[in-house]
Order: C-alpha cells, then structure tokens, then sequence
C-alpha cells in the first residue's frame, strides 16, 4: 500500500504509545512500517532532499502534531510518551484523529495560529491568511503532504520551471556561446584545469567528429572527449556510434556527448552496449547541472529550514 499521510498516522501511533513507556522515534517509524505492510522500497523512499525517508517524515509531523495537541509528550531527544489526555482520547475510541480531532483542543488552536501567523505565505496558493481564519493556510493542501513535503513540492516546481526556461535559452544562443556555456559548466564541475585550457580544447573544429578535449582532473591525469551540440530534433543511434568511432581514432576511451535536446531510447542502448564509457548529457540533465553548479542562473532569495535541536534542551 502507499505510505499513510501523517493525519492517518496519528491514531495508530497514539495506540502504539499507549502503553505508557517512552519509545524512540526510530522505534515508532518501524513499527509502523510494519502495522501498514509497507514494502522496503517504501519505507525506504526519500523525500525530495533526500535527507529523510518520506516515512519518518510524516510520522514526524504527526508526533509533531498530537503533541501541540497535548496528547503525547517529548520526554527526551527522539523520546515521546503519551499524556493523559492522550489515554482519555483512545478511550473515546476515535475512528481517526486527524487535524479536525485535534482542533477541540485549544492548545492545538494556539499552534495553528502560531504556525499560520509566523508563515508569510501559505506552502500553495489555495488558502490565504487573508481568507483563511482557522489555521488551515499552514497546512499542505494535499492531505498527504506535511509541510516539509509542500515546501519541497514548490521547490521541485521552481526547479522545473527553471530547467526548462533553460533549455529554451540554450537552444537561441550563438554555437560561439553555447561552446563557452559547455566550458563554464565542465570548470564548474570540476573539469579542465584552467579557464584558458579548457577553452583551447572546447569548441573546436570537430576533427573526427571530437569538438573538444577536457582534462578529466586539475591534473590532467586522463582525458575525457567532447561532442556537444545544438541538435533541435531527438538524437538517434547513429551519432552515438559516430561519436564512438570518433574515440577509436583518437585511442580514446571516454567520451561526453552534449545535446539540448533529447536522445531516442536506441541511442541510449547504443552508449550502454559500447566498450567505451560514454556518457550522454541530454537538454534536461544539461539544465540541471547547470542550475547545481550555478551557471546561467542567479540566486533570488535563499530560504533556511531548521528544526528544535531537542539535544540542547536535555538536562546534562
């Protein structure tokens, strides 16, 4: 089954904490892991930033969530005990306890409205502190989302758009130009020693189907080929094996092949079955890399997250 969102958790990790012991939050990801049969690819599935399983997020925010709620307590770092509030509500035996559950409870109230006022804006843009009065512009409009996977949600889609007006730049630019992007990026990334050496071997006439050779490392220890260019329809097979075959002249055995549009499946296979290592860079993965290594983009506005470092709070 798909991962529960963190309002579906909520109630079955009331229950795994009603025993009254202190548990781990380590601990309470596994066990509900295995109280929803979830799959190993599934529990080991990452968020966006890939610094979390999408799991332990959720169950996060839920602990998150029903302790604000005071239901459960933090008894230490990672450490959540039920409260007796929390007892009394599993007495009630809930069929859910989700964020309309919670807010009977006013502490819970005070944090939505904490929540809702310290945002400047709401995680998407279908609730609005200005017409939007119960505390519910804070949350995910998605009810699977946290706010953590919103917020990742938004940058993915900036992240989207942003590659593809990159494309769409490249593909307008002079071969001159493109050439000169193609050096910033390798030097960016760590290839081609110097400016002034790289830009010698890029860009070039195209000897043997090569446009330019770049040094693998600062040292210059190995070589790595180059093709890159402006294709505008997709690139098939055949340049691949061209490409190849431009390696074999040059006793080569690594090669780079750069294009802003895309390469067909059969091109692909072609790479993969090669006794070369060839690598293919296509407009997207070029884009990217672009905006990993901050060439053609600038920076607007930098955002931190952060969380309580519960360790700071323990009693030494």
């Amino acid at each position: 089954m798909a991962i529960p969102d963190y309002q579906t958790l909520m109630l079955p990790l009331l229950r795994i904490v009603a025993d009254g012991r202190e548990h781990q939050q380590a601990a309470l990801v596994e066990a509900l892991a295995d109280e929803f049969d979830l799959t190993p690819d599934e529990r080991a599935e990452l968020v966006p930033s890939g610094r979390q399983t999408r799991l332990y997020n959720r169950v996060s925010w839920a602990r998150n969530h029903l302790t604000s709620a005071v239901l459960l307590q933090r008894t230490g770092r990672g450490r959540t005990r039920i409260t007796q509030r929390g007892r009394e509500a599993l007495r009630g035996n809930p069929e859910r306890i989700d964020n309309a559950y919670l807010n009977q409870f006013s502490e819970f109230q005070d944090f939505r409205r904490r929540s809702n006022r310290e945002s400047r804006r709401p995680p998407r843009p279908k609730a609005t502190p200005e017409n939007d009065t119960s505390g519910k512009a804070f949350e995910a409009t998605a009810e699977s989302d946290t706010p953590d996977e919103a917020l990742e949600d938004i940058f993915e889609r900036i992240r989207a758009q942003l590659i593809q007006e990159l494309r769409q730049q490249m593909k307008q630019t002079s071969p001159r130009r493109f050439d000169s992007l193609v050096v910033d990026l390798l030097l960016a990334m760590g290839y081609g020693g110097s400016r002034r050496d790289a830009g010698e071997v890029v860009g070039k006439s195209g000897d043997g189907g090569v446009d330019g050779i770049i040094k693998e490392d600062r040292l210059g220890l190995d070589l790595v080929y180059i093709q890159a260019k402006r294709w505008e329809g997709t690139v098939g097979s055949r340049v691949v094996r061209e490409f190849s075959g431009s390696l074999d002249m040059h006793r080569a055995r690594k090669g780079v092949l750069i294009t802003t549009s895309e390469f067909s499946q059969s091109a692909k296979e072609s790479a993969d079955w090669s006794d070369k290592q060839i690598i293919l860079i296509d407009g997207h993965d070029l884009a990217g890399l672009m905006l990993d290594h901050n060439v053609g983009v600038s920076e607007v506005q930098s955002y931190v997250v952060k969380r309580v470092d519960e360790a700071y709070f323990e009693e030494e």
